[in-house]
């Protein structure tokens, strides 16, 4: 069976050490892991945090947040840099905190968090763009190895990345990094926007994936939306998957007009229920889809 886990970003962000006790109430929920930000400088003790995530019974897994400042696909050196020094930071972190996986957007090139419009690309910029990423992960990949660290690339959907957003053009950058440490991650919430079928994708990524997201459409309790999760549970099994998945559900209850849904707002409710739900619902589907008429 899949760990099945849950973003701390359900509960707080930033999440530091007095957020600890809320990993015995994600286990009492029925998570087996949580995935935490890669902290920055100073909001997490990797020791104290891998010791807290023992005593709770809990695995972990990071999730990287670039910005323009570490970005592998930038024209600016210094942001080239940034970004690979970040996922060698991220990589030692996971290392120290007993994870196994940092995952997300590894290329960078963040649009709408970063207050940015998509914009049209000329040929020599866009494939400068994969070679730098290229170059930028293999060299990522090359600190990672023998640490047990794998870096899983996350394709976003189109309001987020303008340099990865489909599991076909991960492919493509995965077959030219070529490093075993690098990988790739998987988010229904992105696909549901980007593929023509979820379940195909899953199928195209295959072997290489390490980590996937189940998130509905519109990121909220997963069974709310429109994903096919029978779908998705009979692919994942397809391509004989038992890495990790987590959930982000963090969409909140508040439908009043111009709420705006792209911000994180932390809970105004106890969700406890709808948690357990979740990741039951989840579990079911990744169990049950094992077994086909």
């Amino acid at each position: 069976m899949n760990p099945v886990g849950l973003i701390s970003m359900q509960y707080a962000r930033p999440f530091t050490a007095e957020h600890f006790p809320l990993f015995a109430r994600m286990k009492a929920l029925g998570y087996d892991f949580v995935e935490l930000l890669v902290p920055e400088p100073g909001e997490l003790d990797a020791r104290e945090t891998a010791k807290a995530l023992s005593d709770a019974g809990l695995g972990v897994v990071l999730a990287a947040r670039v910005n323009l400042q570490r970005n592998l696909s930038s024209a600016e050196r210094d942001a080239r840099k940034g970004g690979v020094d970040y996922l060698r930071y991220a990589v030692d972190v996971a290392a120290e905190m007993g994870a196994e996986i940092v995952g997300g957007p590894l290329t960078g090139n963040p649009l709408v968090f970063a207050g940015r419009a998509p914009a049209p690309v000329a040929e020599d910029e866009r494939l400068a763009r994969k070679a730098r990423c290229v170059e930028g992960l293999q060299a990522a990949g090359a600190h990672a190895a023998g640490t047990g660290v794998t870096l899983a690339v996350e394709p976003l959907n189109r309001f987020e990345s303008d340099v990865l957003c489909t599991t076909k053009q991960a492919i493509e950058l995965l077959d030219a990094v070529d490093h075993p440490s690098v990988q790739l991650m998987l988010d229904t919430f992105h696909m549901a926007m980007e593929e023509a079928s979820i379940a195909e994708a899953i199928l195209l990524g295959g072997s290489r994936l390490k980590h996937f997201q189940a998130n509905e459409n519109h990121r909220g309790f997963p069974g709310t939306g429109s994903v096919d999760w029978v779908a998705v549970g009979r692919a994942l099994h397809q391509i004989g998957y038992r890495g990790p998945v987590s959930l982000e559900p963090f969409r909140r209850d508040d439908d009043r007009f111009g709420v705006p849904f792209a911000q994180w707002r932390p809970p105004h409710e106890d969700e406890s229920d709808r948690l357990a739900a979740s990741a039951a619902f989840i579990k079911s589907h990744l169990t049950l889809t094992e077994f086909r008429r």
